[in-house]
Parts: structure tokens; C-alpha cells; sequence
């Protein structure tokens, strides 16, 4: 009987599970099945028979818990099979979840398609209805076009130009399908299939290919341009452009449309750029026209007006030349109509020679003392006073120094006045710059008053002075001329009321007005740098009125008026014509004699200034560029000839240092110079010292010191400043500076004859000569020339100088001597030994 008999079959639970197969697999490539049984999940009731036993046997905590609680018959092997089954039932579940993953994923991915197809369709179907409107459209202008060329054909009798072949109606609805489908988001680089020819498969790889690489959208994202991973985008204007271009093509549109003719702004220079730009052209067109022309340019080089307005007519458009002056027609050249013209005061500028009393004559006028506030007690400056006279008139009233060095100032000052009154010494006469005053004063041709100063005076001679003047063509009335003239007496007070009404006569005759409800334009007298107030520029208004606030331009400098101060130093808000007044508020020290204009906004008075500026600059530039190369090398060659002597100027005011400079110019010859580094206006700053130092120059400092820290750094570099307060000082000095550099003068004084009466020959010395001293000495240390008939053949000095066998100094006239010259033998009886000494003499400019 066999183990089996009257038993069940081993199985995995009772009776209530169900069958199965479980695949084992081992080494080497075995697998064996294994019949299992699945049995259906029991629940455990809480308080229930059989719950306290624990977890069934075919739970997990089954393997690892107490053997005593398995149900009975479960061994060990039975066990890992179990589990083993519930392993493999719990990666089928995974794999099943994974495939209706897969199966969704697909099944969105179809949807997708289908949508992007049924737009896709739809998009064609509207392409295709425009490009049948476009054809239909196209054969409409066809049959116009053909009617219009049978009767101009009918109507004219001259052959017909060959027409431009018109594109194919059906390939210009298809570029203007294609354009207006790329404007829409889908690419047209290749002809578009037709639904027959379009295999499904093309269809659906193209347009996805459309849609994701090439696929172009109305509108660009945040992402997208943050992104910029598409490569460069075609901006909505050239997409435009396109457009237009196929539905022009489309439409017939051969033939170019007609060029437009502009007016082109020409300045005297231009860039190639922008000429360009001007005309609307491009730059590479205008490079080659310029290239044909025979220029080779680019684009950021200027061109002159001339070759500019050629290219211009090349291309068929206007020149119309500008100037860059033309900023400055901002300024108000309206004329004043006589109405709006008012009476103002007379402007007198006084002029004369230096020391002949002109400022001690103001100073009586105006019952002041200005003499004792100028150094030496010569004016330095051009001073504006107004005087009220006893008539109640006013009278403005310029005082120009009379030294030499300031021409320019009396040049100045008659330029801007009304009167000029010429004084004169009555004991010294006419003299130097009182002849360049005249001369002054006819040149502005200004009416003159002759005011014959120190009457007062023992020596005074006022007839002297009235005949010297006829000299210069001035005829005073006392020698029936027509010029006034009044004695007086700066210290006496003589005349004066005299001189008053003189000048109030000539102002009648003159007729002189002005209007005052205009902007303001006036002439810098003088100019400074005032360390707590800034630039100051002294004013005298000519015409309008300056009010406080007023944007002006003067010269190079543009401002804003800060401040007004008179001349008694008070502030006032506004300055009428004939008004000298102290302006504050500008950007920079402007040059004496710059005008000054009045305009509306700033920006106005800075484009006039840079202008200005600018305009300077070039020229400057063009006078250094207009030296030829010869010419240069021999500046340089005379250069190094000329002994220099540099100084670094700082004056108090800008006239006082144009008058230095310029009497520093004058000093010197052919052999030494006075070279002006660098001048201006204020204190002598660190900036001087250190130009002065890398010069090895001296500063000069007039009427103004150096401040603390340019004090120090000169210390410390051994620079030299010299002040002054006198310009004749001034001027001597330098002059005496430079004639240092002079070469000293050598002179030569003969003291002495000596006539060769024999000839000797002494071994070890060579030839020497017995001689008699004819006249004056003979000195062993002075220079020496042997003469033969009466020519010089030979100077030199001498090598020996005997008396008898010794030697000595000197040898005087009318004793014998033996000489021997150096490095000379060629010497015979007969010749004349001519005896000099050198001297060296210093010369003075």
C-alpha cells in the first residue's frame, strides 16, 4: 500500500481555494512549475474563535514569527513558496498599472494629433479661399490692364517698350498664400502639396515638424524671449514688409515704385554715415559712390560740403547748405523801430598817455579817489564809473590805462564808446600814446574832446599842445578846427564844469538812444576770477535791458545771471543801456571785449557756446595743420637756435594778463625769447607750479598770490614765483631775465707788434722765431696771428716766449724776444706777429 493511499493530495489550504501555476526558474537556465493552490483571503473578527492564534499562515508575519503559531502542516519550503507567489502576484499588478499608463498616454497623444490635424485642415481650407480671391482678383486687373493697353496702343504710334512678363497667376496666389501663411505661424520654404499628393504620413510628420521646431506665432511670449533658445526672430515689421512685398508681387507689382526726392541738410562737413542717413540711402551705396569718385572712406569719416552735395545730385535728391553758424541766429537781430528808441547816457572813454592825469581827472569828477587804490599810481585796469553831472544828466564814464603794454584796452575802449576824451599833459606834450589813442579814436570814428590837463602847473604850456596835434591831423577849435578843447586841472578843479558841458554838447549833437524793453547785449569790458564769487565779468550794456535770471552767452561762456553790482558796489536787479555793471554767475572767465547776447532757453546758450568753442578749436587746428613739412624743420632748426626763457602768468583780471603777455612777446631778438606757457586769470594754483616745474619756468604772479598748498608744492620743487604790482617792473625784470641768455660778446684789444727778424732751428722745439717788439707787449697767454703781407695766414697761441735763455711772461716794445707757435713751423723773416687778448662783454636786450 503506498504513502497516498486513503489520503488527500498535500495542498496549500482547504477545500474553498482555487488552482494554479507558479514558474520557478534556477542556474543554468532550468525552470520547473509548481502546482499551487490560491486560496480566497480569510477576515479575522476581533473576539472571535480563531483570531487569538494570530496572523493566517499565508501572511507575511508568518515568516518571521513563532513556528508554534503556523498553522499545522506548513513547513518551511511551503512557506517560501507562498511568498514567492505573492511576490510574483504583486509585479504582475505593477506591470498592469505601467501598461494602462502607457495605453492613456497613447490615447492623449492620438487626441492631440487629431486636434493639430482638424486645424491644420482648417487653415488650409481658408489659404485655399484666399488664394482663389487673389487669382480671381488677379484676372480681373489682367483684363483692365488688357483694355488699357488696346487703347493706348490705338492712341499712340510709337512702338511699345517690351512689357515685364507678368508671374504666373496660379505661383503669385501660391507666394501669397505661402506669405500670409508664414505670417500666420506656418513655414513656406517649399512648394505646398495638394491633399492627393500628400501621403498620410507626410502629412503627420510635416506638420509636427511644423509645430514644434519651425512653427512661427502671432505673438512672442515672455518665455520665448527669455528663452532665445529658436535662434533670431524676425521682428512683426520685416514680417510686414514681406507680406506687402507678395501682394504687390502678386498683384502685378513689377514695376519699382517712384523715388523720393529729399532736401538734404548740408553742413561744411559731414560724415559719410550720416549723409546717408540724410538722404534715406544706404551706407554701402554712398561708400561706392565716393569710391568712384576716387575717395576711399568708411563710413565714420568726414567729407566737405562740396563732395557731398555731388553725391547728393548722384543720387537725385536737393542739397541745401547750412552753416553750423546757424545756432547762433537765436540771438535777436530784430531792428528797433524809432518808437521803441529812448534817450541814454553818453559812454566817454579817456584816454592818453601814461602819467599824464586821466584817472586824477575822473577822480575829480566823480569826487573820488581811485589813483590811491592803483599801484605805482598807474591804472592797471579799465574802470566804469557813472557820474551824475549837475544838469542831472548821467555820464558812464571808462578809464583805460596809458602804458604801452595796453594797447589792446585802449583799443577796447574805443570801440564801445560814444566819446573819447584825450588828455594831455599841458608841460609834457604830445607824446607816444597819446599819438595811439588818436589813432584809436579814428579808427572806431568816435568824436573826440581835447582836455589840456596841469595848467596849473609853472612849465604848463597849452599852445605847445594845441600845435604838436595839428601834427596828428586834430584841429581844435582854438585853430578853427572843429574839435573841442578845455583847459584844466585835475588838482585845482579847473575847467572841469568846462569839460561837463563839452561832453553834454557832443552827447546833444549825437542824438544817442537806445531801446531798453528788448534782451540785453552789452561788451565785456573786463573779466576776472574772484575766489568766493566766481567768474566776474565787468559789463557795460549797450542796448536793452539785463535783468537778474537772464540765460546769456558771451564770447565762448554762457550763464545765468546770478548777480548784478554797480559801480558803487551795490545790487541791482536790472542794468539798462549805458550801464556798466559786475556780472556773476557764468560757467567760465570770458576773454575782455566778447559780447554778450541774451537768450531765451539754456540750452540755446550752451549749443552757441560749444559752437563757439568748438569753431575755435579748428581753427587753431587749421593753422597748425597749414605748416608745411619744410616749413616745419626749419621752425625747428631756428628753434634750436633760440635760446628760450618760459614763464607761467597769473594776473587779477583778464586784460591786465593779455597786456603782459603781449609786452612779454616783444622782448627778445634772433637769439632769445620770451615764451608764455601758459596765462589766466585768479590765484596761482598747484596746477601752475606743476607746469612751471616741468618747464623749469618761473611764475609770475600780478596782483594775485599762490595759495596755501601751491606755496608748498613750490617748496618743495624749487620753483620760483615772483610777484608783482607794477608792469613796468614786471617788464624790466623779464627783460633782464632773458638777456642772460644772451651769448656774451667777445671783443678783442690788440696790445702789441712783433716783427720776425730771424729764423732759428732748435732740435726738440722746431722753428722759432727772433723777433723785436715793435709796439705795445707781448704776452705768452695772449692770442696770436702772424701776418705776411699784411694777410693772416695763421692764428693761434704760443707754445714758447724767451728772453734771451729764460722764459718769461711778457715782453715789452722795443726789446728782443724768441716765440714759437704751436703746432706751426711754416714761420719767415719779414712776417708781423699780431698780439690780441679776448675779452667777454654781456649784451642787453
Amino acid at each position: 500500500m503506498s504513502d497516498t493511499d486513503g489520503k488527500k493530495p498535500l495542498g496549500l489550504g482547504g477545500g474553498s481555494g482555487r488552482s494554479g501555476q507558479v514558474k520557478q526558474s534556477f542556474s543554468h537556465g532550468r525552470t520547473h512549475n509548481v502546482a499551487v493552490e490560491i486560496k480566497r483571503k480569510r477576515v479575522v473578527v476581533p473576539g472571535k474563535t480563531g483570531a487569538a492564534g494570530g496572523s493566517r499562515s499565508g501572511s507575511p508575519s508568518a515568516v518571521g514569527g513563532d513556528p508554534s503559531k503556523r498553522p499545522a502542516g506548513i513547513s518551511d519550503a511551503e512557506m517560501e513558496r507562498r511568498m514567492a507567489a505573492l511576490r510574483a502576484a504583486k509585479a504582475r499588478e505593477v506591470e498592469e498599472a505601467a501598461q494602462r499608463e502607457a495605453d492613456e498616454k497613447a490615447r492623449e497623444e492620438e487626441r492631440e494629433r487629431r486636434r493639430l490635424e482638424a486645424e491644420a485642415k482648417e487653415r488650409e481650407d481658408r489659404e485655399r479661399e484666399e488664394a482663389l480671391r487673389l487669382k480671381a482678383e488677379e484676372d480681373e486687373r489682367r483684363a483692365r490692364e488688357a483694355e488699357l493697353r488696346a487703347q493706348k496702343k490705338a492712341e499712340v504710334t510709337k512702338p511699345k517698350a517690351p512689357e515685364a512678363r507678368p508671374a504666373p497667376a496660379d505661383r503669385a496666389a501660391a507666394e501669397a498664400a505661402a506669405s500670409r501663411a508664414e505670417t500666420k505661424g506656418v513655414s513656406a520654404a517649399a512648394p505646398r502639396k495638394t491633399e492627393r499628393d500628400r501621403a498620410p504620413t507626410d502629412d503627420r510628420d510635416s506638420r509636427k515638424k511644423n509645430s514644434d521646431d519651425s512653427r512661427r506665432t502671432g505673438k512672442l511670449s515672455l518665455s520665448q524671449a527669455m528663452d532665445g533658445e529658436g535662434g533670431r526672430q524676425r521682428s512683426l515689421a520685416a514680417m510686414k514688409r514681406k507680406q506687402e512685398k507678395a501682394r504687390q508681387k502678386a498683384m502685378g507689382g513689377s514695376q519699382r515704385q517712384e523715388k523720393q526726392v529729399r532736401d538734404v541738410q548740408l553742413p561744411e562737413t559731414i560724415l559719410v554715415s550720416e549723409l546717408a542717413n540724410r538722404m534715406a540711402e544706404r551706407t554701402p551705396d554712398v561708400i561706392k559712390s565716393l569710391m568712384r569718385m576716387g575717395l576711399m572712406v568708411t563710413g565714420n569719416q568726414g567729407i566737405d560740403a562740396d563732395t557731398a552735395e555731388l553725391v547728393i545730385d548722384e543720387f537725385g535728391h536737393r542739397a541745401v547748405r547750412v552753416s553750423d553758424a546757424d545756432v547762433e541766429q537765436v540771438i535777436d537781430q530784430v531792428e528797433d523801430k524809432p518808437e521803441d528808441l529812448k534817450p541814454r547816457a553818453p559812454i566817454i572813454t579817456i584816454m592818453g598817455h601814461v602819467d599824464h592825469g586821466k584817472t586824477s581827472l575822473l577822480d575829480a569828477i566823480r569826487h573820488a579817489n581811485v589813483v590811491a587804490g592803483e599801484a605805482g599810481g598807474i591804472t592797471q585796469h579799465i574802470g566804469a564809473y557813472q557820474v551824475k553831472a549837475s544838469n542831472g544828466a548821467l555820464l558812464t564814464f571808462l578809464d583805460t590805462p596809458g602804458h604801452a603794454a595796453f594797447t589792446s584796452m585802449r583799443a577796447r575802449g574805443a570801440q564801445v564808446t560814444d566819446i573819447v576824451v584825450l588828455v594831455v599833459a599841458a608841460d609834457d606834450a604830445v607824446m607816444p600814446q597819446t599819438v595811439e589813442a588818436i589813432n584809436h579814436a579814428k579808427a572806431a570814428k568816435v568824436p573826440m574832446i581835447v582836455a589840456i590837463n596841469k595848467v596849473d602847473k609853472p612849465s604848463a604850456d597849452p599852445q605847445k599842445v594845441r600845435t604838436a596835434l595839428l601834427q596828428h591831423e586834430v584841429v581844435v577849435e582854438a585853430m578853427s578846427g572843429d574839435v573841442q578843447d578845455v583847459e584844466v586841472s585835475a588838482k585845482t578843479g579847473q575847467g572841469l564844469d568846462q569839460l561837463l558841458e563839452a561832453i553834454a554838447l557832443q552827447a546833444e549833437i549825437l542824438e544817442l538812444k537806445a531801446n531798453p524793453d528788448r534782451p540785453a547785449q552789452g561788451a565785456v569790458i573786463e573779466a576776472k576770477l574772484d575766489v568766493g564769487r566766481g567768474p566776474v565779468a565787468t559789463v557795460l550794456v549797450q542796448n536793452g535791458t539785463l535783468k537778474r535770471g537772464d540765460i546769456f552767452v558771451v564770447g565762448e561762456q554762457w550763464g545765468k545771471v546770478r548777480a548784478l553790482i554797480n559801480d558803487q558796489g551795490e545790487r541791482v536787479d536790472q542794468a539798462g543801456p549805458s550801464v556798466p555793471v559786475e556780472v556773476l554767475g557764468l560757467n567760465g572767465t570770458p576773454e575782455a571785449g566778447d559780447v554778450l547776447n541774451v537768450v531765451e532757453t539754456e540750452a540755446q546758450a550752451r549749443e552757441i557756446a560749444d559752437y563757439r568753442e568748438q569753431a575755435a578749436k579748428d581753427k587753431r587746428a587749421a593753422a597748425g595743420a597749414a605748416i608745411t613739412l619744410d616749413q616745419m624743420l626749419a621752425k625747428a632748426k631756428a628753434d634750436e637756435s633760440v635760446a628760450e626763457l618760459p614763464v607761467v602768468v597769473k594776473a587779477d583780471v583778464q586784460g591786465s594778463a593779455e597786456a603782459i603777455v603781449q609786452a612779454l612777446e616783444k622782448i627778445g631778438n634772433d637769439e632769445v625769447r620770451v615764451r608764455v606757457l601758459h596765462y589766466g586769470v585768479g590765484a596761482i594754483t598747484e596746477s601752475d607750479i606743476g607746469l612751471a616745474e616741468a618747464s623749469q619756468a618761473p611764475v609770475i604772479g600780478f596782483n594775485v598770490r599762490a595759495n596755501a598748498p601751491a606755496r608748498n608744492a613750490a617748496n618743495q620743487k624749487g620753483v620760483e614765483i615772483r610777484y608783482y604790482s607794477i608792469i613796468y617792473d614786471l617788464v624790466d625784470d623779464i627783460k633782464a631775465a632773458a638777456s642772460g641768455l644772451l651769448s656774451a660778446e667777445v671783443r678783442e684789444n690788440f696790445i702789441g707788434y712783433a716783427e720776425i727778424r730771424e729764423v732759428f732751428r732748435v732740435t726738440g722745439v722746431g722753428n722759432v722765431a727772433g723777433c723785436l717788439v715793435t709796439e705795445g707787449v707781448a704776452r705768452r697767454s695772449a692770442g696770436v696771428r702772424l701776418l705776411r703781407d699784411n694777410v693772416v695766414i695763421h692764428e693761434g697761441t704760443l707754445k714758447t716766449l724767451k728772453r734771451f735763455k729764460d722764459e718769461v711772461k711778457e715782453v715789452q716794445s722795443g726789446q728782443e724776444c724768441g716765440m714759437a707757435f704751436e703746432n706751426y713751423d711754416d714761420i719767415r723773416k719779414g712776417d708781423v706777429i699780431e698780439i690780441f687778448e679776448r675779452e667777454e662783454v654781456q649784451r642787453q636786450l
